[in-house]
């Protein structure tokens, strides 16, 4: 959830003027909230080890053998508690659910650069859940983790038993992006991102989590759900930030393959999505795709798991059908 634009600007202000001569204060404040939110917010889920790094994972619903597994993949500043607020509770009925913590967010370790790629970022969470048994699971990813869940597609196709995409980042697209993540890109990233760690009150996370859920509300509780925390720490900024900045060249570069995807798809989006413009992803890729299929829904916007969680499950549930399982 990037911050909106005037509170950077302020931000990066007060990095140029105001804090200057306070750098260790500013650090040792960074600190001590970053270990209050890891208190607050532990691990709900279990590690396993790739390539010398953790991944956090969350397993549950049906047990191993009885049903369909669904695999679980969030957007982009985000971690898998974004799906444990209420999707994962629609689905444990019917399926084995797990909900992963991409590379360096949430609690799985980064791979530094190396996981700017969505298709690193698909390896190795294949890697993870195969350590739990999954082997030809249904691919959920929620906007960036559409990228994501694509990649993993792409890689495994026979393994992969369909893919569903809720508002995911599918297409090249024109334009620049916020302010936010403009900065990063500059030599202020990094005093910018201590000074939200150290100080962004809660009002800059109410307004972060209104603006990616307009047009429509937050749910009630969502936010404290949520842990925003985790993704204001310091590291979790500087991947996030890393990661957004550099998807355009590995998204194009995945286009041209998309026909090449046989397996059911399944796509959900909102035509009132600002953050990921439906015209731009969702309607071209379903020109590209034959098996790919989209569910449309009016007014929405980007968060419409949340707003929208019946049409969620239904999507999934299509997809499982699609899929023979």
């Amino acid at each position: 959830m990037p911050l909106p634009s005037p509170l950077a600007i302020a931000i990066t202000l007060f990095t140029l003027v105001g804090l200057a001569g306070c750098a260790t204060l500013v650090d040792s404040r960074a600190d001590r909230r970053e270990t209050l939110w890891m208190t607050e917010f532990p691990p709900v889920g279990q590690f396993v080890e790739v390539e010398g790094h953790r991944v956090h994972l969350l397993v549950t619903g049906r047990s191993r053998g009885s049903a369909p597994e669904v695999v679980l993949i969030h957007g982009a500043n985000g971690n898998l508690r974004d799906f444990t607020f209420d999707l994962v509770e629609r689905l444990e009925g019917d399926f084995r659910v797990i909900a992963v913590d991409r590379p360096g967010l949430g609690y799985s370790d980064s791979w530094g650069e190396a996981d700017n790629d969505p298709a690193l970022q698909a390896r190795v969470l294949r890697e993870a859940v195969a350590q739990l048994g999954v082997r030809r699971p249904i691919v959920v990813g929620h906007s960036y983790g559409g990228a994501v869940a694509l990649a993993w597609g792409l890689q495994a196709p026979r393994d992969t038993a369909a893919l569903v995409l809720l508002a995911g980042a599918s297409e090249p697209w024109e334009g620049d992006l916020t302010f936010w993540y403009n900065l990063n890109d500059t030599v202020l990233g990094g005093p910018a991102r201590t000074l939200v760690a150290a100080f962004a009150p809660e009002s800059a996370v109410e307004a972060a989590l209104a603006n990616v859920f307009a047009p429509e509300a937050v749910p009630e509780g969502y936010g404290d759900h949520i842990g925003a925390g985790l993704s204001l720490r310091r590291e979790s900024q500087e991947t996030n930030n890393r990661q957004v900045n550099s998807l355009l060249p590995y998204v194009t570069a995945m286009q041209p393959r998309y026909p090449s995807l046989r397996m059911p798809i399944e796509l959900l989006h909102g035509d009132a999505d600002e953050t990921v413009p439906v015209e731009v992803h969702a309607r071209r890729f379903i020109r590209e795709v034959p098996s790919a299929r989209l569910t449309e829904i009016p007014g929405a916007g980007h968060m419409l798991h949340h707003t929208h969680p019946e049409a969620a499950v239904a999507v999934i549930r299509e997809a499982r059908r699609r899929a023979g399982l």
